[in-house]
């Protein structure tokens, strides 16, 4: 499994995660959208640590800096 997320990409889904599990634990959001927005927070969350987005590969999206070759 290659990476594709940046370091910056990671950062705003670890803290959407974030902020969609303290709003769901304060009561902010609830129901059925509250289950589906914790799972999404999940999915990010995991995605965040992995360095790897599935949805990103089949397009080709690749958030991460190029390496430099050494020539």
């Amino acid at each position: 499994m290659k990476r594709n997320m940046g370091n910056a990409d990671r950062t705003i889904r670890f803290l959407i995660a974030v902020l969609l599990g303290v709003l769901y634990y304060n009561g902010t959001i609830s129901g059925t959208l509250g289950i589906v927005l914790v799972i999404l927070a999940v999915v990010f969350f995991i995605t965040s640590f992995a360095g790897f987005c599935p949805l990103y590969s089949p397009f080709g999206i690749s958030t991460c800096k190029p390496k430099n070759k050494v020539e």
